[in-house]
């Protein structure tokens, strides 16, 4: 089974894509699980949450990939994975939890999907940082953490169809490899 990760900043279109694609490939994926946290806990979270909210997240990716397995499925979607918590909390806190720094190291993925910020950003109830000035900063670090690892990735850029047909060109050559 191979597993692609869409990673970006805010307000870049990543559940939306990873919704698509799970459709279009007719697959599972996971949900951005801190959504879920912030939406019962309250947006008011500490150093500690960012911790708990990994821990969700890789519990959320566990269940699902155990899900598509079962199913026979060969994809499975993820929006975010640890280097979206790590630099979250750098971001944030400017330091970050070891426990998210190890399990980077031991998660291993086919192919990252980093999505730019060249769409429009859209208020909702948990989103922190309209200003373009944070979300390109906060694109930068993701594209950096990129550049220096050995998984492929690409930029998804453009309006919703070109994403959409970027990351299906991208998922599909590593698929055929």
């Amino acid at each position: 089974l191979k597993k692609f990760v869409i990673i970006g900043p805010e307000s870049t279109g990543k559940s939306s894509l990873a919704q698509s694609l799970a459709k279009h490939y007719e697959t599972h994926w996971v949900d951005e699980f801190a959504r879920e946290y912030l939406l019962k806990n309250g947006v008011n979270y500490q150093f500690e949450d960012l911790l708990t909210i990994a821990k969700g997240q890789l519990t959320l990716e566990a269940s699902q990939l155990e899900k598509a397995n079962k199913a026979g499925k060969n994809l499975l979607i993820i929006d975010t994975d640890m280097h979206v918590m790590k630099v979250w909390c750098e971001f944030v806190f400017n330091q970050c939890h070891t426990w998210i720094l190890n399990r980077i190291c031991e998660k291993q993925y086919d192919g990252y999907l980093l999505c730019n910020t060249d769409i429009a950003w859209v208020k909702d109830e948990l989103r922190e940082y309209p200003d373009l000035e944070s979300r390109r900063k906060l694109y930068e670090n993701y594209r950096d953490i990129l550049i220096h690892q050995c998984t492929p990735w690409i930029e998804i850029k453009g309006d919703y169809q070109n994403r959409h047909n970027l990351a299906v060109d991208f998922i599909d050559a590593i698929m055929i490899d």
